[in-house]
């Protein structure tokens, strides 16, 4: 295990991501756990962190490949207290953390797919998977869950994922210190979790679209049979993702985004 736990513990025990941090060497799900220890009462800032996952989770439950001394599985417990219907933009907030931190060791060649996919060179490189409980109309706690491949060879993925999933030591060719990726995480979560509670939602939309460089393209959305498409025009003010088609511009709460060729 390249990742001291004891130093990562000391390094952010005066900041709120990481002012506990359980570590497992293997554990079904990281979200799941958090999720029990939310339930529980651990403070906010909680970070749940494995070697390997059993049954790693992706969005629409699908399965993250989550062998063990590899990549980051991690997952953080977030209170921040918000209308439910602000809670929406944490997928975001998360995104762009996530972004900056992968910009770092592949600089300009990032992109951020809507809703929660960090891609490199148009490969997958990250996940993140959110889950919240809501105490009337306000949110009790966030699960942020976000899955990094760093040092996965192309014959570590399994042989559907080699041409569409990537990882940090594939696109700059050496191994890296997972420890120094943590670190470098959690900083950036800390940085955009306190521009989202300072009223910078704007700013971090306005940052998503950037890495995503989506806005005037033509899409295709599928959510399960469901399929829409137009052009993209932006975000709304809780994230949803702005398609103008045939009927005018929709709001799209949710599927996969697959821009047109022409």
């Amino acid at each position: 295990m390249d990742i001291n736990v004891e130093e990562l513990r000391r390094f952010f025990l005066s900041k709120t991501v990481g002012r506990r941090i359980e570590f497992h060497e293997e554990i079904g799900s990281t979200n799941s756990e958090a999720l029990r220890l939310a339930l529980e009462g651990t403070p906010e800032g909680t970070v749940v962190l494995a070697d390997a996952q059993s049954d790693g989770r992706g969005r629409l439950d699908r399965v993250w490949e989550s062998p063990p001394s590899r990549n980051l599985y991690v997952s953080v417990v977030l209170r921040p207290g918000i209308p439910a219907v602000s809670a929406s933009l944490v997928p975001l907030m998360t995104g762009v953390a996530v972004a900056d931190v992968v910009s770092q060791y592949c600089p300009g060649r990032v992109r951020l797919k809507w809703p929660n996919d960090v891609l490199v060179d148009g490969r997958k490189i990250c996940g993140m998977l959110t889950e919240m409980r809501t105490r009337g109309d306000r949110v009790a706690f966030i699960i942020v869950g976000i899955g990094v491949n760093v040092n996965m060879g192309r014959l570590d993925f399994p042989r559907e994922l080699r041409e569409t999933a990537t990882s940090l030591q594939i696109e700059t060719a050496c191994e890296l210190d997972r420890f120094d990726v943590a670190v470098r995480l959690f900083e950036a979560l800390e940085r955009e979790y306190r521009i989202f509670l300072g009223g910078g939602e704007a700013a971090i939309r306005e940052t998503w679209l950037r890495y995503a460089d989506i806005v005037g393209k033509r899409v295709e959305v599928v959510f399960g049979k469901a399929v829409q498409r137009g052009t993209v025009t932006g975000l709304d003010t809780s994230g949803a993702l702005l398609l103008k088609g045939e009927a005018g511009v929709q709001q799209v709460l949710a599927g996969d985004v697959y821009i047109e060729r022409l």
